[in-house]
Protein backbone atom coordinates (compact mmCIF):
# COMPACT_ATOMS: atom_id res chain seq x y z
CA UNK A 1 0.00 0.00 0.00
CA UNK A 2 1.05 3.56 -0.62
CA UNK A 3 1.26 6.18 2.07
CA UNK A 4 -1.56 8.80 1.59
CA UNK A 5 0.73 11.52 2.99
CA UNK A 6 3.38 10.71 0.41
CA UNK A 7 0.78 10.77 -2.33
CA UNK A 8 -0.42 14.24 -1.26
CA UNK A 9 3.17 15.47 -1.07
CA UNK A 10 3.90 14.15 -4.54
CA UNK A 11 0.79 15.88 -5.86
CA UNK A 12 1.95 19.18 -4.34
CA UNK A 13 5.42 18.78 -5.90
CA UNK A 14 3.91 17.83 -9.23
CA UNK A 15 1.50 20.79 -9.15
CA UNK A 16 4.36 23.11 -8.19
CA UNK A 17 6.52 21.78 -11.01
CA UNK A 18 3.72 22.17 -13.54
CA UNK A 19 3.05 25.74 -12.35
CA UNK A 20 6.75 26.60 -12.56
CA UNK A 21 7.01 25.12 -16.07
CA UNK A 22 3.90 27.02 -17.18
CA UNK A 23 5.28 30.28 -15.78
CA UNK A 24 8.63 29.72 -17.51
CA UNK A 25 6.90 28.88 -20.81
CA UNK A 26 4.71 32.00 -20.51
CA UNK A 27 7.75 34.18 -19.82
CA UNK A 28 9.58 32.67 -22.81
CA UNK A 29 6.60 33.27 -25.12
CA UNK A 30 6.28 36.88 -23.93
CA UNK A 31 10.01 37.44 -24.46
CA UNK A 32 9.89 35.88 -27.93
CA UNK A 33 6.92 38.04 -28.94
CA UNK A 34 8.61 41.20 -27.68
CA UNK A 35 11.89 40.28 -29.33
CA UNK A 36 10.25 39.44 -32.64
CA UNK A 37 8.06 42.57 -32.62
CA UNK A 38 11.15 44.76 -32.74
CA UNK A 39 12.13 45.86 -36.20
CA UNK A 40 15.78 46.40 -36.94
CA UNK A 41 17.08 49.42 -38.85
CA UNK A 42 18.01 47.34 -41.91
CA UNK A 43 14.46 45.97 -42.23
CA UNK A 44 13.00 49.47 -41.91
CA UNK A 45 15.40 50.88 -44.49
CA UNK A 46 14.62 48.03 -46.88
CA UNK A 47 10.90 48.74 -46.44
CA UNK A 48 11.27 52.47 -47.17
CA UNK A 49 13.47 51.70 -50.19
CA UNK A 50 10.75 49.60 -51.86
CA UNK A 51 9.03 50.60 -55.08
CA UNK A 52 5.76 48.74 -55.44
CA UNK A 53 3.33 48.46 -58.32
CA UNK A 54 -0.04 50.14 -58.07
CA UNK A 55 -3.15 48.32 -59.31
CA UNK A 56 -3.36 50.72 -62.28
CA UNK A 57 0.17 49.73 -63.40
CA UNK A 58 2.09 52.70 -62.02
CA UNK A 59 4.77 52.47 -59.36
CA UNK A 60 5.03 54.08 -55.95
CA UNK A 61 8.25 54.61 -54.07
CA UNK A 62 7.47 54.14 -50.39
CA UNK A 63 10.14 56.74 -49.64
CA UNK A 64 7.71 59.33 -51.06
CA UNK A 65 5.65 58.86 -47.88
CA UNK A 66 8.48 59.66 -45.47
CA UNK A 67 8.51 62.86 -43.41
CA UNK A 68 4.86 62.36 -42.41
CA UNK A 69 3.15 59.85 -40.15
CA UNK A 70 1.95 56.87 -42.20
CA UNK A 71 -0.51 54.11 -41.34
CA UNK A 72 0.32 51.07 -43.49
CA UNK A 73 -2.34 48.37 -43.74
CA UNK A 74 -1.50 44.98 -45.24
CA UNK A 75 -4.70 43.41 -46.56
CA UNK A 76 -6.18 41.09 -49.18
CA UNK A 77 -9.50 40.86 -50.99
CA UNK A 78 -9.85 37.22 -49.84
CA UNK A 79 -9.44 38.15 -46.14
CA UNK A 80 -12.83 38.83 -44.46
CA UNK A 81 -11.49 40.95 -41.55
CA UNK A 82 -9.42 42.95 -44.06
CA UNK A 83 -12.50 43.69 -46.15
CA UNK A 84 -14.56 44.55 -43.05
CA UNK A 85 -12.04 47.16 -41.87
CA UNK A 86 -11.67 48.90 -45.27
CA UNK A 87 -14.64 51.29 -44.81
CA UNK A 88 -13.24 52.29 -41.40
CA UNK A 89 -9.78 52.89 -42.89
CA UNK A 90 -11.33 54.87 -45.71
CA UNK A 91 -13.21 57.11 -43.25
CA UNK A 92 -10.00 57.54 -41.26
CA UNK A 93 -8.07 58.53 -44.39
CA UNK A 94 -10.75 61.07 -45.31
CA UNK A 95 -10.81 62.60 -41.82
CA UNK A 96 -7.01 62.76 -41.74
CA UNK A 97 -6.87 64.49 -45.13
CA UNK A 98 -8.94 67.30 -43.59
CA UNK A 99 -6.19 67.85 -40.98
CA UNK A 100 -3.74 69.06 -43.62
CA UNK A 101 -0.08 69.08 -42.61
CA UNK A 102 -0.72 67.12 -39.41
CA UNK A 103 -2.49 64.28 -41.18
CA UNK A 104 -1.65 60.62 -40.90
CA UNK A 105 -1.30 59.26 -44.42
CA UNK A 106 -2.85 55.88 -45.12
CA UNK A 107 -1.36 53.30 -47.48
CA UNK A 108 -2.87 49.94 -48.32
CA UNK A 109 -0.48 47.16 -49.30
CA UNK A 110 -2.44 44.38 -50.97
CA UNK A 111 -1.16 40.84 -50.48
CA UNK A 112 -3.14 39.91 -53.56
CA UNK A 113 -3.25 39.96 -57.36
CA UNK A 114 -3.79 43.18 -59.31
CA UNK A 115 -6.97 41.92 -61.01
CA UNK A 116 -8.62 41.11 -57.67
CA UNK A 117 -7.62 44.47 -56.17
CA UNK A 118 -8.82 46.39 -59.25
CA UNK A 119 -12.22 44.66 -59.09
CA UNK A 120 -12.50 45.40 -55.39
CA UNK A 121 -11.52 49.07 -55.75
CA UNK A 122 -13.98 49.47 -58.65
CA UNK A 123 -16.78 48.43 -56.25
CA UNK A 124 -15.36 50.19 -53.19
CA UNK A 125 -13.26 53.24 -54.15
CA UNK A 126 -10.68 54.21 -51.56
CA UNK A 127 -9.49 57.65 -50.49
CA UNK A 128 -5.93 56.38 -50.02
CA UNK A 129 -3.36 54.77 -52.31
CA UNK A 130 -2.99 51.02 -52.64
CA UNK A 131 0.10 49.17 -53.83
CA UNK A 132 0.63 45.50 -54.58
CA UNK A 133 2.94 43.17 -52.70
CA UNK A 134 1.49 39.90 -53.98
CA UNK A 135 2.29 36.73 -52.06
CA UNK A 136 5.61 38.29 -50.98
CA UNK A 137 3.66 40.67 -48.76
CA UNK A 138 3.43 38.07 -46.01
CA UNK A 139 7.23 37.86 -45.83
CA UNK A 140 7.36 41.64 -45.79
CA UNK A 141 5.00 41.74 -42.79
CA UNK A 142 7.23 39.29 -40.94
CA UNK A 143 10.27 41.53 -41.37
CA UNK A 144 8.16 44.33 -39.87
CA UNK A 145 7.22 42.35 -36.76
CA UNK A 146 4.23 40.22 -37.79
CA UNK A 147 5.60 36.93 -36.46
CA UNK A 148 2.49 34.95 -37.40
CA UNK A 149 2.18 36.38 -40.92
CA UNK A 150 -1.55 36.96 -40.33
CA UNK A 151 -3.74 39.52 -42.07
CA UNK A 152 -4.77 42.22 -41.66
CA UNK A 153 -1.57 43.69 -40.27
CA UNK A 154 -1.31 47.41 -39.64
CA UNK A 155 1.67 49.56 -38.66
CA UNK A 156 1.82 53.22 -37.68
CA UNK A 157 5.09 54.92 -38.60
CA UNK A 158 6.06 58.33 -37.25
CA UNK A 159 7.38 61.13 -39.46
CA UNK A 160 10.91 59.72 -39.08
CA UNK A 161 9.81 56.34 -40.45
CA UNK A 162 10.02 54.55 -37.10
CA UNK A 163 7.39 52.07 -35.93
CA UNK A 164 5.09 53.51 -33.27
CA UNK A 165 2.28 50.94 -33.20
CA UNK A 166 1.46 47.54 -34.70
CA UNK A 167 -1.65 45.42 -34.77
CA UNK A 168 -2.29 41.97 -36.14
CA UNK A 169 -6.01 41.63 -36.77
CA UNK A 170 -8.94 43.88 -37.51
CA UNK A 171 -8.66 47.54 -36.52
CA UNK A 172 -11.29 49.28 -34.42
CA UNK A 173 -12.36 52.92 -34.23
CA UNK A 174 -10.63 53.07 -30.84
CA UNK A 175 -7.35 51.85 -32.35
CA UNK A 176 -7.45 54.55 -35.01
CA UNK A 177 -8.43 57.30 -32.54
CA UNK A 178 -5.56 56.33 -30.27
CA UNK A 179 -3.08 56.04 -33.13
CA UNK A 180 -4.07 59.44 -34.55
CA UNK A 181 -2.84 61.00 -31.31
CA UNK A 182 0.71 59.77 -32.08
CA UNK A 183 0.86 61.96 -35.18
Amino acid sequence: MTDPTMSAERRRWLAGGVALAAAAAGAWVAWEQTRDMSTNDEALQAFWDLQLMQPDGGQMALSSLRDKPVLVNFWATWCPPCVREMPLLNQFAQSQAARGAHAVQVLGIAVDQAANVNRWIARQPLAFPVVLAGAGGVSMTRTLGNISGGLPFTILFDAQGQVQQRKIGELSEQDLAQWASFA
